[in-house]
């Protein structure tokens, strides 16, 4: 399986592994972080997007830029 775009969460420690699927409605694409690589990894950050982090779970999250 290629490689994934890896986050560690600042407030847990746990690394997260980042995947995309595509939307139900066929023309938007998903992301969402998982805590193992599965079918979907992508290997690095899409474009047009930052990282931000839930300060209460420490779940990482994609946020489109402004």
């Amino acid at each position: 399986m290629a490689d994934a775009y890896k986050v560690k969460s600042k407030k847990s420690g746990t690394e997260y592994y980042l995947h995309s699927r595509p939307a139900a409605n066929g023309t938007t694409q998903l992301y969402f972080f998982a805590k193992e690589v599965k079918e979907g990894a992508v290997p690095s950050m899409p474009e047009g997007y930052e990282l931000s982090e839930n300060p209460n779970t420490g779940l990482p999250v994609l946020k489109k830029k402004k």
